[in-house]
């Protein structure tokens, strides 16, 4: 459907892509991947007809339609939600046109036959099809639904655009590409300014309606399951796998094996040669067998290994300073903004070392109670931070909000303190901005080069709480998993704004979810919440149904039916009571702890001065809480058993 042919991109003499061909057929869904500026954006600019390569061609039939989304893009707010999305249709003059145009050639054409003749009736037949989902009513259903699955509300259609973050509005402009339907659909990190449930929806769109795709992403579960074929871009070549790309990542690792040993051969033949050329230069009688080699070695093609930039980045958070065994405590906390409600009643503990997630729809308030821990924001209710924490917190605009007019070393020398400025050459080394790269303007970096200067702000200070909000935008993969590994590794506390699935799997053992106006804690890991997300939306199902009669119970045996001796009913009562008095022991003892703390929050909320270790004191009756919750959880399942196997209901 459309052929890249020759393409040759340069930069300042630099070759970015060299000769590069390949074909987008019509159900390609195309994943591009390489590293960090190898020229994935680029790709996609081209096709789109944004940029000119220095030579080659796309060749695409006239009737194509190519729709592409940008990583950045500078949003008109001039109208409501849903007439910017109404916008998408504004296109069926130009398709009518389209239309009449094919019809015309079909009445001119006698080839019935022939291939082209089918494929010019699929056209006119989709074309069709697509004009009388769009033209009335269907177009108007469209719409809702597009927008309802991309997170918006039925209350958003009507608010004017200007009201809503660039984030949420880029998805506007997403829903309208994705209305007008194009043949070809070009995607440069859609899933930056999407929440989880948001990113479900596109993967299923993408891969049930869509056409072609081509998209550049750096979250890898959503690459997986809407993509059947990986393009790599590396050292200006491509390399085309017609795989997925946890597939792609096995092949491209044994291609890479494959031509380190090919490189090692080769070195090793140049070397014999260079070797036998010193060796024999001066000898008359080697002359001629001297002067051979020379020209077998000047044609020697020679076999480059791809990334051979070895360069790792290196993270490492420092050794967090002890905090208390509470550093977040949440007790009916609640914020709004004038009449909207984003949440209310939140009450919950975090406790030191845990990494959590805050996961949600955007606009739920998973950045705002992250503003309320860091007490950017005034709210409602109690939270308190435990003893001797120090936050360290990486915002969501946190690489925006860098001085673009310094150097990357300029940006960390104006905040490092101490003996750390005697290393920061080090340290710009260790994240890939060593040598020149450090003389760099920060206005020229791309964006994942942005969010890892921002990173190395964050570790110039020791910190025992970190609150990372969507710190994955922009990073590739690799990148990414070494930062997952750094915050596995960190003997802090750790709170995750996050989408990205992937990453968040192993690395979370806790999920908040944000919705509704509520905050919900759910144990476990990112997939066991999604998991259990989707049985509960099973069990509403189920609850509507209409109830089916109760199985009748079978008929007790004769054994069963024996009656109990005079010492077993004794044996049963003796068990019972020893449980059922355990189990109010546990009670009692709750009681009292509770007690308390409540009596230790009174006093910290009379405004008196507090001795030094009140905040150590009020985290070990937690402590003592959670213990004695456990013990009244195993005292009551015991008789519960007991119950269960005496027949007592």
């Amino acid at each position: 459907m459309i052929a890249i042919r020759n393409l040759t991109v340069e930069f300042s003499a630099k070759t970015l892509l060299d000769n590069i061909n390949y074909v987008i057929n019509r159900r390609d869904r195309i994943a591009l991947v390489g590293k960090n500026g190898a020229g994935k954006s680029t790709m996609l600019k081209i096709i789109a007809g944004l940029q000119r390569p220095t030579s080659g061609s796309v060749d695409a039939p006239q009737d194509v339609t190519i729709g592409y989304l940008p990583q950045h893009m500078t949003t008109e707010d001039t109208c409501s939600v849903i007439d910017e999305a109404r916008k998408a249709f504004g296109h069926l003059k130009e398709m009518q046109q389209s239309l009449d145009r094919m019809n015309q050639e079909l009445s001119e054409r006698t080839d019935y036959e022939s291939d082209s003749y089918a494929e010019l009736i699929e056209r006119v037949t989709s074309l069709t099809e697509r004009m009388a989902m769009e033209d009335g009513s269907g177009g108007e259903a469209e719409i809702e639904k597009t927008l309802l699955g991309l997170g918006f509300t039925r209350d958003d259609f009507q608010r004017p655009t200007s009201e809503f973050s660039g984030g949420w509005r880029m998805r506007i402009e997403l829903a309208k590409l994705l209305l007008r339907r194009p043949d070809v659909l070009l995607l440069d990190e859609p899933t930056n300014h999407l929440d989880i449930e948001s990113i479900q929806w596109l993967e299923q769109f993408l891969t049930q309606k869509a056409g072609a795709v081509v998209l550049v992403s750096h979250d890898r579960a959503f690459i997986d399951n809407v993509t059947n074929r990986t393009i790599e871009i590396s050292l200006g070549r491509i390399y085309d796998y017609n795989v997925n790309y946890s597939k792609y990542v096995v092949l491209h690792q044994e291609r890479i094996e494959q031509q380190m040993r090919a490189y090692q051969n080769q070195q090793k033949q140049i070397a014999d040669t260079e070797e036998f050329i010193e060796r024999f230069r001066y000898k008359a009688t080697k002359a001629v067998q001297v002067q051979s080699r020379m020209k077998q070695l000047a044609k020697i093609e020679r076999i480059e290994v791809d990334e051979v930039d070895t360069s790792r980045l290196n993270l490492r958070f420092p050794p967090a300073p002890r905090s208390g065994d509470y550093p977040v405590i949440v007790e009916d906390l609640g914020k709004r903004y004038g009449d909207h409600q984003v949440f209310s009643g939140a009450t919950f503990t975090i406790k030191r070392g845990e990494k959590v997630a805050f996961v949600g729809k955007n606009g739920e308030g998973k950045s705002t109670l992250v503003k309320c821990i860091m007490h950017e924001i005034p709210f409602e209710g109690t939270l308190r931070l435990g003893h001797n924490v120090k936050i360290g917190y990486f915002a969501q605009n946190q690489a925006q909000l860098l001085d673009e007019d310094l150097t990357v070393f300029d940006t960390i020398d104006r905040v490092a303190v101490g003996d750390i400025r005697l290393k920061i050459r080090d340290i710009l080394g260790a994240f890939m901005f060593g040598g020149e790269a450090s003389d760099k303007k920060v206005k020229v970096l791309s964006g994942g080069e942005k969010t890892r200067l921002a990173m190395i702000r964050l570790l110039l200070e020791p910190v025992n709480l970190l609150i990372l909000d969507e710190p994955t935008n922009h990073l590739d993969m690799a990148t990414k998993d070494i930062l997952k590994q750094a915050i596995k590794d960190f003997d802090g506390t750790v709170i995750v704004v996050s989408h990205d699935r992937e990453f968040l799997d192993g690395l979370v053992e806790k999920v908040y979810e944000f919705g509704g106006g509520k905050v919900r804690e759910c144990l476990g890991g990112i997939y066991e919440f999604l998991e259990k997300k989707k049985l509960a939306s099973l069990q509403e199902l189920e609850r509507k149904t209409p109830a089916q009669p109760a199985a009748k119970a079978p008929e007790p045996t004769a054994k069963e039916q024996r009656k109990l001796s005079y010492e077993e009913k004794k044996e049963r009562d003796r068990a019972i009571n020893r449980a059922e008095k355990k189990v109010k022991e546990a009670e009692a003892e709750i009681s009292r702890i509770e007690g308390e703390i409540a009596a230790l929050e009174e006093q910290l909320a009379s405004g008196a001065p507090q001795e030094p270790d009140v905040y150590d004191r009020h985290a070990a009756l937690g402590k003592k809480l959670d213990n004695a919750m456990s013990l009244w959880e195993l005292a009551s399942m015991d008789l519960e058993e007991l119950k269960e196997k005496y027949g007592i209901l």
